[in-house]
C-alpha cells in the first residue's frame, strides 16, 4: 500500500492509500483542503485537531444535504413513474362493435352485369359517332 503526502490546510499528511485508489484520495484531499482553508481564511491560525474536526463536520454537513436532496429527488422521480400507471388504471378500453355488411352474391353478379352492359352500350354508342363522323 503506497504512502502518499497530502496537503490539507498547508499541512502536509502523510497517509496510506490502496493501490489505484489515489485518484480518489486527490479528491477527498481537495474537498477536505477547501473546507479548511474556508475554516482558515474566517477565523486564521487554528489547532491542528480543531481543524481537521471543523472540516470534516461541515463536509457531514454538506454530504447530509445533499442525501436528503437525493432521497427527495428520488422520492419525486418514483412518484413521477407512478402517475403514468395510475392513468392508465383509470382508462378502460372502449368496446365497440363494428359490423361489416355481407352483399349477397346475387347482388354482386346483377352488379357484374349491369357493369358490362353499360360497357357494352358505351361501345356501341362510340361505333355509331365513328360511323357518323365519316
Amino acid at each position: 500500500m503506497p504512502e502518499v503526502t497530502i496537503k490539507i490546510g498547508q499541512r502536509p499528511y502523510k497517509v496510506n492509500c490502496p493501490e489505484g485508489e489515489e485518484p480518489q484520495l486527490q479528491k477527498a484531499r481537495d474537498a477536505l483542503d477547501a473546507e479548511a482553508s474556508t475554516l482558515l481564511a474566517q477565523v486564521g491560525r487554528v489547532p491542528e485537531a480543531q481543524m481537521l474536526l471543523m472540516s470534516g463536520l461541515m463536509l457531514a454537513d454538506r454530504t447530509l444535504a445533499l442525501q436528503e436532496q437525493l432521497r427527495a429527488t428520488e422520492a419525486a422521480l418514483e412518484q413521477a413513474q407512478e402517475a403514468p400507471r395510475e392513468v392508465s388504471q383509470e382508462i378502460k378500453p372502449v368496446e365497440k362493435k363494428v359490423e361489416v355488411p355481407v352483399v349477397p352474391p346475387a347482388l354482386l353478379e346483377s352488379l357484374a352485369e349491369l357493369s358490362a352492359r353499360a360497357e357494352a352500350a358505351a361501345d356501341d354508342l362510340e361505333e355509331r359517332i365513328a360511323q357518323s363522323a365519316d
